[in-house]
């Protein structure tokens, strides 16, 4: 990930080129040896058994995908494809983070987390999206008469609904009218306490999941997990 920040500049490009090529070269390779090995073993996994099908399913799961993609850029380039098109595939690369999640267990626990709180998130997203709708309806028949080049639709309104419930505020859309300026009162308020469910729904989940390590009990030999029956 260091390398991909760094050759971005383009003084350390020209000036060690070479190393950024030699690295990503390097990286490829280790990269590409893993995804073909995990790709060949996973058919001992008893839900990828079958030789075909079983590897199939498993180049379909989310870090299977993550995994060629890492190393897709790479390998398009050497097929003489238009070079303005590599150069956008080569932002692909920086899904190699999402890799780390394998191997840290913080970030395991987050995924755990955002699986088991998926239907309040769901449901909050909803909640969002409805309040962000009925927001730019209301503001778009406010101000449109007043200020038709910021507000001149509700799509467009929809840009200053989302900076003022999330309470970024740029400035370069703002209501004029008594209404108006009522009314993004309330949308700033809302903002404040909607955005506040998620961050309590995902405190709650943590809790819960650290107590349930907690509770878990572990042999003292080889590390697995004890069951409490």
């Amino acid at each position: 990930m260091a390398a991909v920040v760094l050759v971005s500049v383009r003084d350390l490009e020209e000036r060690y080129a070479l190393y950024f090529e030699a690295f990503e070269l390097f990286s490829v390779v280790v990269f590409s040896a893993e995804y073909l090995s995990r790709l060949w073993s996973c058919v001992t996994d008893p839900r990828y058994v079958r030789p075909v099908a079983g590897r199939l399913r498993f180049a379909a799961t989310p870090m299977a995908v993550v995994d060629l993609l890492a190393v897709m850029p790479f390998y398009i380039g050497l097929v003489g494809i238009d070079l303005r098109f590599i150069r956008s595939l080569r932002l692909l690369r920086i899904v190699r983070v999402a890799k780390v999640g394998r191997y840290v267990k913080a970030l395991q626990l987050f995924s755990k987390v955002l699986g088991a709180k998926r239907e309040e998130l769901v449901l909050t997203l909803g909640m969002m999206l409805l309040l962000l709708i009925i927001a730019s309806c209301f503001m778009f028949y406010v101000e449109n008469p007043v200020q038709p080049e910021h507000f001149s639709d509700i799509p467009h309104t929809m840009w200053w609904a989302v900076a003022t419930f999330t309470t970024v505020g740029y400035g370069d859309v703002y209501p004029v009218t008594g209404l108006g300026k009522f009314l993004a009162g309330i949308v700033a308020i809302l903002g404040i306490g909607l955005f506040a469910l998620p961050t309590g729904i995902l405190g709650a989940g943590f809790v819960e999941e650290m107590q349930k390590r907690k509770g878990r009990r572990r042999c003292p030999h080889c590390g697995r997990e004890i069951d409490g029956a």
